[in-house]
């Protein structure tokens, strides 16, 4: 069963990669050159190495890989391409823990006088006095920082 270009089914398992010339010209040149990320630089070399023929474990063993990368490298060149298959999907960036109503009392407690016995905020401080005014369930000192990142608060002196 023909999937793209190059790429065949195998008993329904294996995705086979036979290379175009300009694709072969393209991969070598990625893995000689040394100008690329670590990570296309090793699928590179496993599309190089499935088109010799090698099977998934002898090119995991040869690259330091898991078969899993190879086997989803050679699946993403048969199903999307060759730059498919090299480049990284994005990453979706994780939701903010806070709505700009929580982000907004969030800053102005920083922006308070810290409680008694205290000289300033700390991280901590802010997300448990966020948990004990009932604005938030639970957040983490970390998701804190963050938000007080993007308004270039400082809490030190």
């Amino acid at each position: 069963m023909k999937l793209r270009g190059g790429c065949m089914l195998r008993s329904m398992k294996k995705n086979v990669v036979k290379l175009t010339p300009q694709e072969r010209k393209r991969l070598i040149a990625i893995v000689s050159k040394g100008k690329n990320k670590a990570a296309v630089i090793r699928r590179a070399h496993i599309l190089l190495k499935s088109d010799e023929g090698k099977t998934d474990q002898e090119i995991a063993e040869m690259l330091y890989s898991s078969e899993d990368t190879v086997s989803r490298t050679r699946q993403r060149f048969c199903e999307e391409g060759l730059e498919a298959a090299l480049e990284d999907k994005p990453h979706p960036g994780s939701e903010s823990k806070l709505d700009d109503g929580q982000e907004a009392y969030l800053i102005a407690l920083a922006c308070s006088t810290p409680p008694q016995g205290r000289r300033r905020w700390t991280l901590e401080l802010l997300a448990k006095q966020l948990e004990q005014d009932g604005i938030v369930e639970g957040i983490s000192a970390e998701a804190v920082r963050l938000v007080l990142k993007k308004t270039n608060l400082n809490l030190g002196e």
